[in-house]
């Protein structure tokens, strides 16, 4: 996976002022994004399903575009996921997550 791309509010802030509580998380980041045994893409719809699940909207689409852009995964692939999320998180998660899908398909044509 891309190196260093980070989601969390304030991580980058972290660099400056204190490198060595950045160095971890960038360690952590590292260690989880490794494609070792599940590949990068498993990894990323896995990523998408739990922040849908979560209905945090700032997050999911972050994952989404750059599921899309880095990894090239499809609609029909994140579409997938989200029934996942329907099923065991109900339908406002899924409505919302299926929103913000349309919404960055939309906005990269």
């Amino acid at each position: 996976m891309k190196g260093e791309v980070f989601y969390g509010k304030g991580i980058r802030e972290l660099e400056d002022d204190f490198p060595d509580l950045y160095d971890m998380v960038k360690d952590l980041n590292e260690t989880v994004w490794n494609g070792k045994v599940l590949d990068n893409k498993t990894q990323k719809l896995i990523a998408i399903g739990i922040t849908a699940s979560r209905a945090d909207t700032r997050a999911t689409k972050k994952q989404i575009i750059s599921a899309i852009q880095e990894l090239d995964i499809t609609k029909d692939e994140i579409v997938d996921v989200l029934r996942v999320v329907l099923l065991t998180s109900g339908m406002p998660a899924f409505s919302k997550a299926l929103q913000i899908l349309n919404s960055v398909i939309e906005t990269m044509d």
